[in-house]
């Protein structure tokens, strides 16, 4: 058996963890730079306040509604999922994280558990422990388990926040009541296909042929509608396995319009790839650049995202060589007099480092290896980027607008909660 435990408005509930007074109260998390809503609290949800949101065009909804809104407090999240993860580690070894606020966990030698109470067990400590409410789905897939978190979610009174697949007629019953959109790794394109061929549940996505998905929607499409009819094709993921590509994107704390700025934040972007991709021991052989605008400016600047793609002439896991090509990657894109809002690098075709194929007559300089060794070594001894490349801003680092933060409670000594005693 496989279940999901979700965080239920993650964000939100790890700001009220803190501040109780806004329990039963709207609440709202806003994105990078306070750009746009990305959790909401239940009350938010029912006041009619959309995901997504741009928070300059919600302002008056906000204050008109007495919704409380905060900049995201990235710290503060990261910190508490890895306090509900450690504790889903204590009821089974087998727990694949599948995002900041869900994970999947595999039963193996449970046979004779009681899956419902289980999992009450499950919520019940997380929400004593942390503070932080969830549900939990339990079925024989993973992505039966998705289906069974979302009863549970749905109704929360009927199920307390538990439910278990574990008969026929409940997979039956359950699919037949999840409409085709919500269905996990169905997207928007994919539905509209469907609902032409009379698809509008889960259940009926599961009675097309075998040959019909498999022609649309590949391979993926046909594990899916095992699946969904409860024989398991998708494992837990191995957490150690190396990623297929490595990015940095980020959003400006204001726009930039001028090449030099740009230049020294995408040598800087190329430079935490370059990091990540030694911790993983890979080398890259191509890499991703791109720079746009703000999709809704106020001065009316038409919408504009620019990219290309740098082949390397050989692998390579150095800051210099990275962020020399990130660099002329960037000299062939920009344009001047565009107000520039986000740009990012993204490593591409990565191989292992022992693996790697050397160039006869062109490769990096030997020296190169042990410089990075070296600048790893420092920076992660003093846990801060004490030395940069020189087309980088040594006084600089990555700052975001967040004029509604939240203190770091659990992450900075000097905002922890102070109690005080009469």
């Amino acid at each position: 058996m496989f279940a999901l435990v979700d965080c239920n408005n993650f964000y939100a509930s790890c700001e009220r963890v803190f501040q109780p007074q806004y329990n039963n109260k709207p609440v709202a998390i806003l994105s990078n730079n306070d750009g746009c809503v990305i959790s909401r609290s239940d009350e938010a949800k029912t006041l009619g306040l959309p995901m997504g949101a741009p928070a300059f065009k919600y302002e008056n909804f906000f204050k008109q509604h007495n919704i409380r809104v905060f900049s995201s407090n990235y710290p503060l999240y990261g910190d508490m999922s890895n306090r509900v993860m450690s504790i889903l580690e204590q009821f089974t070894p087998d727990v694949e994280v599948y995002s900041i606020d869900e994970a999947f966990l595999e039963f193996k030698g449970f046979d004779d558990y009681n899956f419902y109470d289980y999992g009450l067990q499950i919520r019940q400590r997380i929400l004593k422990w942390t503070g932080i409410p969830t549900c939990v789905g339990i079925a024989p897939t993973k992505a039966l388990s998705k289906v069974a978190n979302k009863i549970a979610r749905k109704f929360p009174k009927k199920t307390n926040g538990v439910y278990v697949i574990n008969s026929e007629d409940k997979r039956i019953k359950a699919l037949k009541w999840l409409k085709i959109e919500s269905v996990w790794g169905i997207g928007y394109g994919l539905q509209k296909r469907l609902k032409t061929r009379q698809c509008i549940t889960a259940y009926d996505f599961t009675q097309l042929s075998d040959e019909w998905v498999k022609h649309n929607m590949a391979v993926t499409g046909l594990r899916l509608k095992k699946e969904l009819l409860g024989i398991p094709t998708l494992a837990l993921e191995d957490h150690n396995q190396q990623k297929k590509a490595i990015a940095t994107t980020r959003s400006f704390e204001y726009t930039y319009s001028d090449f030099d700025n740009l230049k020294e934040r995408i040598s800087t972007f190329a430079t935490s790839c370059s990091e990540k991709l030694r911790k993983q021991h890979s080398c890259c052989n191509m890499l991703y650049v791109f720079i746009k605008n703000n999709r809704h400016n106020k001065i009316g600047e038409p919408y504009k995202s620019l990219s290309t793609v740098v082949n390397l002439p050989y692998p390579t896991d150095s800051n210099l060589i990275i962020s020399n090509y990130a660099t002329e990657g960037l000299k062939e894109i920009y344009k001047k007099g565009v107000h520039y809002k986000k740009a990012g690098v993204i490593l591409m075709g990565l191989v292992p480092k022992n693996e790697r194929q050397l160039n006869l007559f062109l490769n990096e300089h030997p020296k190169h290896q042990s410089l990075m060794k070296t600048i790893d070594y420092i920076n992660t001894k003093y846990e801060a980027h004490k030395i940069k490349l020189g087309n980088q801003d040594l006084n600089r680092t990555w700052k975001m607008r967040q004029e509604r933060l939240s203190p770091k409670y659990t992450t900075n000594i000097n905002e922890i909660l102070t109690v005080k005693c009469h």
